[in-house]
């Protein structure tokens, strides 16, 4: 009985890291046609990029939660180097994705916004940010040992 709900554990924890990484790749289309958009449709394409980064930051949660669950009830220790490695990585990518996002969208709203600099620096932040997914996603799949 106990493998079932492992077993369903493991199924949501890779459904939460699809949703934690792939709509991001959404993004970067959506920035290069605000780069040519009137300001209406601008407004329009950043509501989008909201509403990614809720849902990805809502699949981040489950992806924690189920993280923390598979590692209470499976075989690896929390000492085990890739699980530490990888609470380490899912630190700097949560500051990142609280601070990053919310930061450069922020500034879109204001008067005199360098609109293609703030454009420049939110493609290079996702960027970063599918880095520090695609990094935890190879720690849990690879499982590595680094001590």
């Amino acid at each position: 009985m106990m493998f079932d709900y492992y077993t369903t554990l493991v199924f949501l924890h890779v459904t939460s890291a699809v949703f934690a990484i792939g709509p991001l790749f959404i993004i970067i289309p959506i920035i290069n046609r605000i780069r040519n958009e009137v300001e209406v449709n601008e407004k329009i394409y950043l509501s989008i990029i909201r509403v990614i980064i809720r849902i990805v930051m809502h699949a981040g949660h489950l992806l924690v939660t189920t993280g923390v669950l598979l590692i209470l009830f499976g075989p690896w220790p929390w000492h085990t180097s890739w699980v530490v490695m990888t609470v380490v990585v899912m630190g700097i990518t949560a500051v990142f994705l609280a601070s990053g996002f919310s930061k450069v969208l922020r500034e879109f709203g204001e008067p005199h916004a360098n609109k293609q600099y703030i454009l420049k620096r939110l493609t290079f932040t996702t960027w970063i940010y599918i880095g520090l997914m695609l990094l935890l996603l190879w720690l849990m799949v690879q499982k590595p040992s680094f001590w």
